[in-house]
């Protein structure tokens, strides 16, 4: 089993900066892969950004270039650092990870953006 917990999240004005923090129960050396996803109000869940055991990473088209995954090993955590923040990046933002076949999520941090 592996748990996941984010933090990070809150309220902040357009332009800002956030940075998500996601701790695993586990070495992250045992994920195939984490990420980052996020459900905003009345619509389906996006994926935003992976970070594979390789260190290669992929991002949305609506996050790139403003938002950066990272992961820090010797914590088993991953980071996401949200730049320049807009209206419609507000969602419940999930970590998430793979070990072998199987998915975890994390519970969600709210991230609220003000325009």
């Amino acid at each position: 089993q592996v748990q996941l917990v984010e933090s990070g999240g809150g309220l902040v004005q357009a332009g800002g900066s956030l940075r998500l923090s996601c701790v695993a129960s586990v070495s992250i050396f045992s994920l195939n892969y984490m990420g980052w996803d996020r459900r905003a109000p009345g619509k389906q869940r996006e994926l935003v950004a992976t970070i594979r055991g390789s260190g290669s990473t992929d991002y949305a088209d609506t996050v790139k270039g403003r938002f950066t995954i990272s992961r820090d090993n010797a914590k088993n955590t991953v980071y996401l650092q949200m730049n320049s923040l807009r209206s419609e990046d507000t969602a419940v933002y999930y970590c998430n990870g793979r070990r072998i076949v199987t998915d975890y999520w994390g519970p969600g941090t709210v991230v609220t953006v003000s325009s």
